[in-house]
């Protein structure tokens, strides 16, 4: 029986990974900005901002008091960004990377000190294949989980003497409610975006059942999905291939922002 603490847990893949944690009788703490939540049976909910310290620290005192300790952090909060790179403002940016990275960071940096004085622990950070995979017109969105994959591994091999493992899940466009937090600064490109999550293959079950799979084994790379898979051996094996289909495009969004602006 592992004792979980879950960010962003009450809907979306949080709330998936929950259930799946849940199911098996794994004791669990569910994290969101909601006042309340409907969690699994046995989990229990705490509001909290990931973006805040004092939220962070009162995660931490909380899994203290009610289950003397913490087996696995997953860090899954998040927001959806996208948009050209003379498009999205730097508010925006500002607002991606203080979400999708430094609140990723500062839950590892609180929990840290806990799995050391415990003898280990796991991170488990959810980026995306956004994170080894770029497209155009997503700068905001690939910077922000580049930085999660590597601030991952940074952290895989500087805590691994400590016994706490490390892993950084990256999955391809799922259907969840992630299109929610989308914002309006490029329209044609959240309006790809919304139509490339609602229009997924996989659901957030699907994809937190590989998830699990893979924080089970262990594994510091957690690759979800056949397209992810695909795409990411594409880019590390068969690169001239992989830089014609981006370019391409990247052309067919210039084509299609030229339609937009002349109708």
């Amino acid at each position: 029986m592992s004792r979980v603490l879950i960010t962003g847990g009450a809907s979306g893949l949080g709330a998936a990974l929950a259930r799946r944690f849940a199911a098996r009788g794994d004791r669990i703490v569910v994290t969101d900005l909601a006042d309340d939540a409907v969690v699994p049976p046995g989990a229990s909910y705490l509001r909290a901002d990931i973006t805040s310290e004092q939220d962070w620290d009162r995660a931490r005192d909380t899994v203290q008091a009610t289950m003397g300790g913490l087996d696995i952090l997953v860090n899954n909060a998040g927001i959806a960004a996208g948009g050209r790179i003379d498009r999205v403002p730097a508010e925006e940016w500002a607002r991606v990377m203080t979400v999708n990275v430094l609140g990723v960071a500062t839950g590892c940096r609180t929990f840290t000190p806990m799995f050391e004085a415990q003898g280990g622990g796991h991170l488990v950070n959810i980026a995306s294949m956004a994170g080894l995979v770029h497209p155009p017109a997503m700068a905001p969105y690939t910077a922000a989980k580049a930085a999660v994959v590597a601030l991952s591994e940074s952290l895989r091999y500087e805590l691994a003497p400590h016994g706490i493992d490390v892993s950084v899940v990256c999955p391809s466009f799922f259907r969840t409610d992630l299109a929610s937090s989308l914002g309006n600064a490029d329209p044609l490109m959240t309006e790809v975006a919304r139509r490339l999550i609602d229009g997924a293959e996989a659901d957030a079950d699907d994809i937190a059942e590989a998830a699990l799979a893979g924080i089970d084994a262990r594994r510091f790379l957690v690759l979800t999905d056949r397209s992810g898979r695909v795409a990411f051996w594409t880019k590390r094996l068969l690169r001239p291939l992989y830089d014609r289909q981006l370019t391409a495009m990247g052309r067919r969004i210039a084509t299609a922002d030229k339609k937009e602006t002349s109708r």
